[in-house]
């Protein structure tokens, strides 16, 4: 995952998705509306500072708050890069909730219908999910 500006000057910024560890909820390439300093629950889509490699930010899903910290997963149980290979992430390096997300217009898309199934589905909410949160703590 990349973001434009490391350090947040305002409330909210824009990151973008990289790589399939939270498919089906977000795509490589997604845009991501990210509410920094939010406060966050589980269930909650965040943005995290690599807990291994705090210069890279990664987007999980928060299972459960533990004394360590809070448990990530990905979307995706064929991905790795969560909670399952790097433990617990610490309470300071969670920066924000994502609040929405947009899919770029797949290049070549020209039909009526294709340009508006595109348009109804690429800006979308990315909301608390309670029972992807208690399927991915019975892992």
């Amino acid at each position: 995952m990349t973001e434009q500006g490391r350090e947040p000057k305002a409330p909210f910024g824009v990151a973008e998705v990289t790589g399939p560890s939270m498919v089906p909820t977000l795509y490589h390439g997604d845009q991501l509306l990210v509410h920094y300093g939010a406060a966050v629950r589980p269930g909650d889509v965040a943005v995290l500072c690599h807990p291994l490699q705090q210069d890279l930010l990664i987007v999980k899903r928060l299972v459960e708050r533990r004394p360590d910290g809070w448990w990530v997963l990905g979307d995706n149980p064929g991905a790795e890069g969560d909670s399952r290979l790097f433990g617990s992430v610490p309470e300071e390096l969670v920066l924000g909730r994502v609040r929405g997300r947009y899919r770029p217009r797949p290049a070549g898309q020209r039909s009526v219908r294709a340009l508006l199934s595109w348009g109804f589905s690429a800006v979308r909410p990315v909301f608390c999910d309670r029972s992807a949160s208690r399927r991915l703590r019975a892992r």
